[in-house]
């Protein structure tokens, strides 16, 4: 199992196709397929489901892919910190949904013009799931938001750098008296995301710091924040989002709003990291910070 051979195992498993991973490789499709064989050999376990018309892994080739992703990324880390002249690469960044719609296009597009050589790897997820490819080394940094409740999170695990304060606000249906209280809200269900997302704890922390029980509203999870805000104005949910993601929506200020509390999103990495493109992509995300330290959330 040399680099070449797991480079063409995660070309595989990702293109979920032999031929568009060729393609994508430059290799011819049979030499491909004889380099998974030989993998599954020196295994002695099948990685690929054979009885379908695409590519899926088995639950072995998932646990294998995990390793392979780590294991790839730490050499291409190696190559860049044993010669760190000037930025070159991948670059593996996580960032929280809202962030990435309405903090990263710029500085992105900048960090781009600058070092074209730089291979950008996006990744979008909920804070919790990023900070743990952090730590697995399947993306070198993540932007996320973390508050002082992080039991899951030991102290000083990853570097944190303070980024951007958002305010967050609670998003009622058009029409929705004001609301001083959770027994105020007139919709049962919070939609939000999956667990693991920073906003929907800090909703929580709400409802349940009012002194409302645990079971007063049922979670309806949702997968963006287009369909937070349909769940919404239909009159089933209420929700908690940034105010910058609230302000790039249509009719936004048919909604009743409340402000809620103030989040600070910040560059996680593990401790120690620092490749020449890291560095370069940290340094153009600064000059576009506008939080003045810390990393916790507070009442707003």
């Amino acid at each position: 199992m040399d680099h070449a051979s797991l480079c063409v195992f995660r070309a595989v498993a990702r293109e979920q196709s032999v031929t568009r991973a060729a393609a994508l490789l430059g290799r011819a499709p049979s030499n491909v397929t004889t380099r998974i064989q030989q993998i599954e050999a020196e295994l002695e376990v099948p990685l690929f489901q054979r009885d379908t018309r695409r590519m899926l892994l088995t639950p072995e080739g998932e646990t294998f892919l995990d390793y392979v992703e780590r294991i790839l990324n730490l050499a291409d880390e190696a190559l860049q910190m044993v010669n760190p002249r000037t930025p070159a690469g991948v670059l593996r960044i996580g960032s929280m949904e809202a962030t990435a719609a309405t903090r990263l296009p710029v500085p992105l597009a900048q960090f781009n013009a600058a070092w074209p050589q730089v291979t950008i790897d996006l990744t979008i997820g909920p804070s919790r799931s990023l900070v743990d490819a952090v730590l697995a080394r399947r993306i070198d940094c993540a932007l996320v938001a973390i508050t002082g409740n992080h039991e899951w999170l030991a102290p000083g695990e990853v570097d944190l750098v303070p980024l951007f304060h958002e305010e967050l606000v609670l998003l009622l249906p058009p029409g929705h008296p004001r609301v001083e209280h959770p027994r105020d809200v007139r919709p049962q269900a919070l939609a939000a995301f999956a667990p693991g997302c920073t906003y929907r704890m800090l909703a929580e922390d709400w409802i349940s710091g009012q002194g409302e029980p645990a079971g007063r509203f049922r979670i309806h999870e949702v997968r963006s924040y287009h369909a937070m805000v349909a769940c919404t104005a239909a009159g089933s949910c209420f929700s908690i989002l940034p105010r910058r993601v609230l302000a790039l929506m249509p009719d936004a200020a048919c909604f009743t709003v409340k402000p809620l509390t103030t989040a600070t999103t910040s560059l996680a990495t593990r401790p120690g990291y620092g490749t020449p493109a890291f560095q370069a992509f940290r340094t153009i995300l600064e000059t576009f910070a506008d939080a003045d330290g810390g990393s916790s959330a507070h009442a707003g």
